[in-house]
Order: structure tokens, then C-alpha cells, then sequence
């Protein structure tokens, strides 16, 4: 399956590595997309902020930025971005146990792949359905 994780400036190792990949894919097929290549990559906030200033010109901290390159409507390709410091610091802050917030952020940047945005009131309250959707979904596996 060409879903991959790696670490970048953190010592992080995602646990059910398999689990997950079986989930991502459930969640494009039930959105009829197929990924054909998907790289998520834990990384410190450092690293993520870099990568903000660099390409999206936004001099801020994020949990997450997500990189679109597929090129065909119904295909995943892209390149996520997750910092682990705010990862832990979401969770904190929401009460929330690391691994659902963890679940919450994947799930986030494969949503924003499958053509789901965040910027208005309606598309944030949908987003975040369907970020509990997939939070219990990969519950449920």
C-alpha cells in the first residue's frame, strides 16, 4: 500500500502502522478516492514552521500542513505534515487522549486531500464531523 510515515527532527514511531494505512484507505474509498501515493511526516514544530514560511509564506506554528500533488480527479497523491509538539499540546489544551488527537490530524490532512476545507464556519463544523467519523471509525477496526 503506498502509504508512508516518517519522522523528521523528532524521535517518533507511529504505533499500528498497519491499522492505520487499512483506515486511511476505508476513508478514501468511502469518499471514492483511491491514494496511489501518501507520505505523512511527523516532524517539530521547527521543522513544520520552516516548511509554513518557506512555501505558504505564513510565519506561524500549526499542528498541520497538507500538499496536494495529485494531478487526477479520484486520486490521493500529497504529502502531510504533522507537528508532534502540537499534537501533544491539542490534546492537552482539548482533554483529549494523544492518540484520538493524533487520529483527528491524519484523518485532517487526508479530508483537505479529498477536497474538504476549513476556512468558513459550515466547512469547519463539517470537517470536524467528519473527523469524528474517522476517529471512530479507526475505533471500530
Amino acid at each position: 500500500m503506498p502509504i508512508n510515515f516518517f519522522a523528521e527532527e523528532v524521535s517518533f514511531s507511529l504505533k499500528e502502522k498497519r491499522k492505520r494505512k487499512v483506515w486511511l484507505k476505508k476513508l478514501a474509498e468511502a469518499e471514492k478516492h483511491k491514494i496511489t501515493e501518501l507520505n505523512y511526516v511527523f516532524c517539530s514544530d521547527e521543522y513544520l514552521l520552516n516548511i509554513n514560511v518557506e512555501y505558504l509564506d505564513h510565519d506561524t506554528y500549526t499542528d498541520i500542513i497538507t500538499f496536494d500533488n495529485s494531478e487526477d480527479e479520484g486520486i490521493i497523491e500529497g504529502d502531510i505534515f504533522i507537528s508532534i509538539e502540537r499534537v501533544k499540546e491539542n490534546s492537552e489544551t482539548l482533554k483529549v487522549e494523544e492518540e484520538k488527537e493524533l487520529s483527528r490530524v491524519i484523518s485532517h490532512g487526508l479530508f483537505h486531500l479529498l477536497g474538504y476545507k476549513d476556512k468558513t464556519k459550515e466547512e469547519a463544523s463539517l470537517m470536524r464531523s467528519k473527523e469524528e467519523f474517522a476517529i471512530n471509525l479507526f475505533q471500530e477496526l
